[in-house]
């Protein structure tokens, strides 16, 4: 495994990071296709054993089951002081007032329930989950200031965002002398380009690290249309995502399978091979729910597409209705 820095920091992040969305709760109303400890653990003891060491969860994931099962894994199976574990805030974790968002109070109790779920004194990046309409961008800078001072958290991040807001955001920080984010974790993959207009430039600019989610465009991409999964069935965010572009979608996907075709590589190689070849992007996050996802994802951080290779993939694309930003 290679190790790179992670944005303009000192910190040694693997080329692929564990996304743990899929460990949690099986029986809850969102994540139908999650998986239970049980079946989880051997799939992070995996991740672990092939030099992966970054991991992002969040609270609101299974109401932070996933937390709880990543945790108890990594205390089982590895050394924390050399893995990177990235936990988000602002999802509903409850009814009635202050179950959800990035106000001050939502904050800082919700950076303890997490640390008490990981069974962690602090995690490595504190995220904030999407934006907060309802609450001052300084109050959430002060809060996210203080959980590092309190070293609850060594570095901030931010997560699918407009590029305004996320400057604001930057504008903040520095003015008052603040924490500054040091990633984006944004919506990017071959059949979701939206974010070259403005965020990726914005971040180059300002030395952020992109770190995508759905980079596999949650499987789409790993496979030809004609295969389906529990998650493809179940899964109604990732449908409200893709679905109603599916037939222009089919273009790139099919000249995906032509590029892998040729080079002797899997579509998912391929596709993540196209990703981290995306300046600024660092690290995209890897949904898996079995180990061979990871076995099979990790041969494409020595693939170098040609810029024809590339061109070929990208010349289908036709705009997108943004996602993933309210």
């Amino acid at each position: 495994m290679e190790y790179i820095k992670l944005g303009n920091t000192g910190l040694d992040v693997s080329k692929i990071c564990l996304g743990c969305m899929g460990f949690g709760d099986p029986d809850g109303w969102v994540h139908k296709w999650a998986l239970g400890e049980e079946a989880s653990r051997p799939v992070i003891k995996r991740a672990l054993e092939l030099g992966i060491n970054f991991f992002d969860t969040a609270n609101v994931y299974s109401l932070g089951r996933s937390e709880e099962i990543l945790g108890k894994a990594i205390r089982d199976y590895a050394n924390r002081d050399q893995v990177v574990i990235a936990t988000k805030v602002n999802g509903k974790m409850h009814d009635g007032p202050n179950g959800a968002g990035l106000s001050r109070k939502a904050i800082l109790s919700e950076i303890d329930h997490s640390l008490k779920r990981l069974g962690m004194d602090y995690v490595d990046l504190y995220i904030i989950h999407r934006w907060d309409y309802g609450t001052p961008i300084e109050e959430t800078m002060s809060a996210l200031n203080d959980v590092v001072k309190a070293g609850k958290a060594r570095y901030i991040g931010a997560s699918a965002m407009h590029s305004w807001q996320f400057l604001k955001a930057l504008y903040v920080a520095q003015a008052n002398g603040w924490t500054r984010f040091v990633t984006m974790q944004n919506h990017l993959n071959l059949i979701y380009r939206e974010e070259e207009r403005e965020m990726l430039p914005l971040c180059k600019e300002e030395k952020i690290a992109i770190t995508p989610y759905s980079p596999l465009a949650a499987g789409r991409l790993t496979r030809g249309g004609e295969t389906s999964t529990k998650r493809l069935e179940t899964d109604f965010i990732s449908q409200k995502k893709y679905d109603t572009t599916a037939e222009a979608d089919k273009l790139v996907t099919d000249r995906l399978g032509e590029v892998a075709e040729k080079r002797g590589a899997l579509r998912t190689q391929v596709a993540l091979a196209w990703i981290m070849q995306k300046a600024p992007v660092a690290i995209p996050i890897v949904g898996a729910t079995k180990a061979s996802h990871l076995e099979e994802a990790l041969p494409a951080t020595s693939i170098s597409l040609t810029p024809e290779e590339a061109a070929y993939l990208e010349e289908p694309y036709v705009p997108h209705k943004v996602m993933g930003h309210v």
